[in-house]
């Protein structure tokens, strides 16, 4: 639906929204809406669930929606093609403006889901039903309203902080510096996180939990390198004993890759996700020569970040090893297998009756409309029971276990703890679940070894989840990751590798987006991020 609006507060108090039912539209993005008053509105239990319910509608998906995986087109991981799922290709070329669409969608997204969540405390109170479960469901509202502040910051850095709902004479809101705006989310995080269950029954798993609260506060510490924090919430969600990694039940599965498909879909280690939000996976990231479609491909810098299957990386075997393994990926089926499992590479046999050929079949060629652009494709959450439908209903994971595990361990590594016993019981915990070995201790002796390890071992297992768009930010190395050549796969037959792009960052500019200028032209207090 089209939201022609100008402005933040034209966002808080007029947005027109596809809810549950027409009446709860009306009442969630009106103030006065015709027929319909908060005392006529807030009776019954059905009505706050309904309400609570359009507060939920905004959390991002990984393959639709807020398209939060082809966030890795927009880092060192991936390339972006098809500008009718974002433009996030005009980022990596540096030729974004404040026109920008991506910027103005989540920007205006997220600023109507927190209305919602305003509007849901603010007359909660009328309604008649349990007190503890309307006492749940208010800490649920904040929790989801500091995630969506939380967006925002990690984005557009200072951002005016909402707490109420806004009517048309309080239009014009300032920016809030990140300072305040990042104090507001860690503490209602953390009061929800303390009152929030730790855990729902499987129908209504896909609640906002203590200990995702615990997770987001990990998430947005480690961004702001506020290590103290992280440490203490990751290890919240560790003793809250309610995640563990996912195991198969079958000894000869793949884990991982079964993580990421129906076998695996109901597990522990989800700790926040959206239902169905990669039911469109297939017609996103799928080879072409199988039915699907492309649009994020990955680059060979995240297939030669994986190790071997004794935990050499392949730079340290050799030119020679290098060469090999970027010709055949997979060569003597020696990779660590969370490769296997994340990407399609080429001479790879899908279900030993297609093999994938960019190089020389025409469907999958590269740069064939709706086919990779690098010669790889991206395999996390591309289930072969949708390959009829070209569409299904897998449920993507916003925030899981293992990510925590990997961020308690950079914590502590950052904070010079990095000989502390935990870092290697975790860092293998995630790694034998994936049938890697165990860290080798003497090689990893120091702390920038270490942290090369850790570094590296996110990657691998987090690949096109999202988050190596803000790692390569809070490490320090976006200039140098997305200024240049980016580089696809290697044609087995003449040893070339594929050249996509050049990419320009611009570091006094692009650690920020832009602030749609459809706020600033409206909008006196609003100034725009520098620039642009």
């Amino acid at each position: 639906m089209k939201r022609n609006l100008r402005n933040i507060s034209a966002l808080l108090a007029g947005a027109v929204i596809l809810l549950t039912c027409q009446g709860c539209e009306e009442f969630i993005t009106h103030d006065s809406p015709s027929g319909v008053t908060d005392v006529q509105w807030w009776n019954t239990e059905t009505d706050a669930k309904a309400a609570l319910k359009s507060v939920y509608a905004g959390i991002p998906a990984g393959s639709s929606g807020r398209n939060t995986m082809y966030f890795a087109g927009m880092s060192d991981e991936a390339v972006h093609r098809g500008d009718f799922k974002g433009a996030y290709d005009l980022y990596t070329r540096g030729t974004h403006d404040t026109r920008w669409g991506d910027a103005l969608a989540i920007w205006r997204d997220d600023y109507i889901d927190i209305r919602r969540a305003n509007r849901f405390l603010e007359n909660i109170h009328r309604v008649y039903m349990s007190e503890t479960d309307k006492t749940r469901m208010k800490y649920e509202a904040r929790a989801l309203r500091a995630y969506y502040h939380m967006e925002l910051l990690m984005l557009f850095g200072d951002i005016p902080l909402v707490t109420k709902s806004v009517l048309p004479n309080e239009n014009q809101l300032p920016r809030t510096d990140s300072k305040t705006v990042y104090d507001f989310i860690m503490a209602e995080l953390k009061e929800c996180a303390e009152n929030l269950p730790k855990e729902y029954v499987n129908a209504e798993a896909w609640r906002i939990s203590s200990g995702a609260c615990w997770a987001f506060i990990t998430r947005l510490a480690l961004y702001y390198k506020d290590y103290p924090t992280a440490r203490d919430a990751a290890k919240a969600i560790i003793e809250q004993k309610a995640y563990s990694l996912y195991k198969s039940s079958n000894s000869n599965a793949n884990s991982f890759a079964e993580l990421f498909s129906y076998a695996g879909e109901l597990n522990k280690e989800r700790i926040f996700y959206s239902e169905n939000g990669c039911s469109n996976a297939w017609t996103s990231f799928a080879p072409a020569g199988i039915g699907g479609e492309t649009y994020l491909s990955p680059t060979n810098t995240v297939v030669d970040n994986f190790e071997t299957k004794q935990g050499n990386t392949i730079f340290e075997l050799g030119p020679d090893s290098v060469k090999i393994y970027q010709k055949n990926p997979n060569y003597r089926n020696n990779r660590d297998p969370r490769l296997s499992a994340s990407i399609f590479y080429p001479g790879e046999s899908f279900q030993n009756k297609y093999t994938l050929d960019p190089f020389n079949n025409k469907t999958d060629k590269i740069g064939e409309t709706k086919s990779t652009v690098t010669g790889y494709w991206i395999k996390k959450y591309i289930d072969p029971m949708d390959q009829q439908a070209k569409k299904g209903t897998l449920d993507f994971m916003i925030i899981r276990y293992a990510e925590v595990l990997l961020s308690y361990v950079e914590a502590l590594v950052e904070l010079d703890d990095w000989q502390n016993p935990d870092v290697l019981e975790y860092l293998n915990e995630v790694r034998n679940r994936a049938k890697m070995p165990s860290v080798q201790a003497f090689k990893y002796n120091s702390k920038e070894k270490m942290r090369e390890l850790v570094r590296r071992e996110r990657q691998a297992e987090l690949a096109f989840e999202g988050q190596r768009y803000f790692d390569i930010r809070r490490w320090g190395i976006v200039n140098e990751v997305m200024n240049g050549d980016v580089y696809g796969a290697t044609n087995p037959q003449t040893g070339e590798i594929v050249k996509v792009q050049t990419r320009k960052y611009n570091p006094e500019r692009d650690a920020l987006w832009p602030i749609p200028d459809l706020e600033i032209y409206a909008n006196p207090n609003m100034e725009q991020n520098p620039k642009y």
